[in-house]
């Protein structure tokens, strides 16, 4: 099992990261007598959730479950008041726990659920998608959507604990590991390159869930995320750089719709989008860019290999960017400010990028 410990304002949490976690009562910071509610969905519930509930049960917590919806069309606040209204009816007080069984969408909705529940209950990320297990779950960011834009309601909320089970990845559809993999590459683009050449190496290790591979690939996010989050616990400066791609890809989600496009497949997009307009700022002036088309070329290759798409959505026209990203957390001054590269794992933050040169590199990724 490997542990990466994070810091945060009010203390610190780990996150373990091996195989068969679910059974191991000592990871989880709860006692005899504690009330505990799982939240859940029934794609989850059929795999794992007796053997959450039987862990829990023998270290004698009272549990029950409240199941959601299934899928990014349900992270909203008729969610979040459903967890609220079932911790009522059950008499759960502020000493209660909160375990998030599940992806992104439970544990966002989960933790901010925990974040604002009796003004802050105690709650523990159990990720069972990889997207989750090296994104969502770590960092202490808990949200729900807006029709009008994503993650617009939310706090910052940091877990008790992070308990990341590689096995739960053996029932994830190719699709939802593929979409998980995007974050994956995320970081060796926009923080490491040397992890983005072992990507590129062993890709065919990842697509096929080899758990050694995976546990290196995940801890090495979880690390990256963990020094970044230490430093910018509240997303004021450097943490906006671990939003590569996600301007982009937001906006074609909330065009396509929630849930339509997979966060990771529409973060691809995005991210391709990213590293293509940053090698064409290269040629217009001297701005410390080292990009290559090469370095584009690789990584559409790997996004490719991962079984990602590159491509924008044929019926999402140019101008609905802008309208979405107008919406983005990261405007400031009515500014957007994407994150772009200077080189393969090294990123910054740019709000003064021309419209005309935004739509040029748009124009280019429809295929």
């Amino acid at each position: 099992m490997l542990c990466v410990d994070v810091l945060h304002s009010d203390g610190q949490y780990p996150i373990y990261i091996g195989n068969n976690l679910l059974s191991d009562g000592t990871l989880f910071p709860v006692k005899a007598g504690d009330k505990v509610m799982i939240v859940t969905n029934e794609t989850v519930a059929q795999y794992y959730l007796e053997t959450l509930r039987q862990t829990l049960n023998d270290l004698g917590c009272e549990t029950n479950v409240c199941f959601i919806g299934d899928g990014e069309a349900y992270k909203n606040l008729e969610t979040l008041n459903h967890i609220y209204t079932t911790l009522l009816e059950k008499n759960y007080g502020r000493d209660c726990m909160l375990i998030a069984l599940g992806g992104g969408v439970v544990g966002d909705v989960c933790g901010l659920a925990a974040a604002t529940y009796q003004r802050g209950v105690r709650f523990i990320q159990v990720p069972t998608t990889l997207l989750a297990q090296v994104d969502s779950s770590v960092g202490g960011k808990t949200a729900v959507n807006h029709p009008l834009g994503k993650n617009m309601i939310g706090a910052f909320y940091p877990p008790q604990a992070v308990i990341i089970d590689l096995n739960t990845l053996k029932t994830l559809p190719s699709r939802e590991v593929s979409a998980g993999l995007a974050e994956v590459i995320k970081y060796g683009v926009a923080l490491d390159k040397d992890f983005f050449a072992w990507l590129s190496q062993n890709i065919t290790h990842l697509n096929q869930l080899d758990l050694e591979t995976l546990a290196y690939a995940v801890s090495r996010c979880c690390q990256l995320k963990a020094h970044i989050v230490m430093q910018d616990e509240r997303e004021t400066g450097q943490r906006a750089l671990l939003n590569f791609g996600h301007t982009f890809g937001h906006a074609i989600e909330t065009e396509m719709g929630y849930g339509k496009w997979l966060h990771g497949e529409a973060v691809a997009v995005g991210m391709y989008i990213a590293t293509k307009l940053s090698a064409k700022l290269k040629q217009k002036e001297d701005n410390k860019i080292v990009l290559s088309e090469i370095d584009v070329t690789a990584l559409c290759n790997l996004l490719k290999q991962a079984g990602l798409p590159t491509g924008i959505p044929k019926n999402m026209p140019v101008e609905q960017f802008f309208v979405h990203m107008q919406h983005d957390k990261k405007v400031m001054h009515g500014q957007i400010r994407l994150v772009l590269l200077r080189s393969l794992g090294k990123s910054y933050v740019d709000s003064d990028i021309p419209k005309t040169d935004i739509e040029q590199v748009l124009q280019t990724c429809y295929h």
